[in-house]
Parts: C-alpha cells; structure tokens; sequence
C-alpha cells in the first residue's frame, strides 16, 4: 500500500467519523419520534409535521457517509461504475436534504436560542449546498471533470458542516457554557465557514497538481467512453 493510498483512507475514515456525528443526532431525532416521546416546546414542531424532518436526516445520513468514499481517487479508480451509480444517489440525497433543510428553516417555529442570524445563515449555506450539487451536476453532464467534483466538494463540504459545528461548540460549552444567541448563530456559521475553507484549499491543491490533473484526463476519457456506449446503437 502507498503512502499516497493510506492517505487517502485516512481521509476517508475522518471524513466518516465525522458523519457520525449528525447521523446520531438524527437517528435519536427518529427514535424520539417513532417512540412516541412526549413533546416538548424544543421538539414540538417535529411531531406537528415530521416529513421534513424524517426526510432531512434520511437524506443527510447517506449523503454524508456515502460521500466520504466519493473523494477517494483510489476507490474511484477501481470502481468507477460504483463511482457513477454513488453519486447519482448522492445528489439526490443532497438535494432533498438541502431543500428539507430550507423548508425547515422557512416554516417551523423558531426553536429557542435561535435567531435571525442563525436563520439566515441556514438559508444561506442551505441555499449554496443545493446550488452547488447543481452546478456539480451541470458540469458533468457537459463533460467537465474538474468543475464537477470542485462543486461537489463544496457541495459536500457545507453538507457535512453538523459534523464540525460540534466540534467547534464543544469547548465553547466546556469553557464558556450555553451559548447565547449571537454565540449560538457564530459557533455553527463557523462550522460551515471552516469546511469551506477546507474545501477550496482542497480543489486548489487538486488544480495545481500534475498527478491531479492526469487523473481528470482520465476521468474525461471516462465520461466519453461511457456517453459512447450509451449512444451507440444496438446491434440486431
């Protein structure tokens, strides 16, 4: 194994690990509402309308722990049918959890602690993470590897920011105690903000590498055999 292949399943494996955090949430969000827990004023709007909520972590489990095994080249490279199949998936998921997302922040009450801030933000990021699963889509669909996984990543990258925001609120909590409102709205745009800052250095040092850009090559050549397979008639 290369130091190159192992770093790549370290990256996978924290990306993962990462993820848990939100699909833990969410699976307790599931129980709570399956059990029949008694509302409360944090979780009454769950159980006032649950679709969005069932559909939103749903979605975010697998859009989060499936990704981690897009953006390993390695992988993609043995299985690139895999690779196609995924991320067709992928942003399916991503699309019904950003947009469950949004109706989310549109139309539930506010819950306690939240603000405008905090509600604009979610709006913002929200709106961003489905632009850009569409932009990632557009760009394949044209051809163009390289601005196809770029969108994807930040697409990713804002998807997986439940993740970093505990981590970011963690010492907060620890140090300081219970955030405000203003502190609450900061720690979690941080989060996003942190991931996307990691995202463009990654599809910076991706452009600028020459290894990189032989494997786009390749994933062109990729694209092409496979909307040639597609177009060409079959034989009788």
């Amino acid at each position: 194994m290369t130091s190159t292949t192992k770093a790549e399943r370290l990256v996978t494996a924290a990306l993962v690990t990462l993820s848990l955090v939100p699909l833990l949430a969410g699976a307790a969000r599931l129980a709570e509402l399956a059990g029949g827990a008694e509302p409360t004023p944090s979780n009454a709007r769950f159980f006032a309308s649950p679709l969005p909520v069932v559909l939103h972590v749903l979605s975010a489990s697998v859009y989060c722990v499936l990704g981690a095994f897009q953006f390993a080249p390695d992988f993609r490279r043995r299985r690139p049918g895999w690779h196609r199949v995924a991320g067709r998936l992928l942003v399916a998921c991503g699309l019904v959890a950003g947009l469950s997302g949004l109706w989310m922040t549109l139309f539930y009450p506010r819950a306690e602690g939240d603000g405008e801030l905090l509600d604009g933000l979610r709006l913002l990021f929200g709106s961003a993470m489905v632009l850009s699963l569409v932009l990632g889509l557009a760009a394949i669909l044209r051809r163009d590897v390289g601005g196809h996984r770029a969108w994807m990543i930040r697409g990713y990258a804002i998807g997986l920011g439940a993740g970093t925001q505990v981590l970011v609120s963690v010492p907060w909590f620890l140090i300081v105690g219970t955030p405000g409102e203003l502190a609450r709205a900061l720690l979690l745009g941080a989060g996003w903000v942190i991931n996307l800052a990691v995202a463009e250095r990654v599809i910076r040092r991706q452009t600028a590498s020459p290894a990189r850009a032989a494997e786009l090559r390749e994933g062109l050549l990729e694209v092409r055999a496979s909307v040639g397979n597609a177009s060409r008639p079959t034989q009788g």
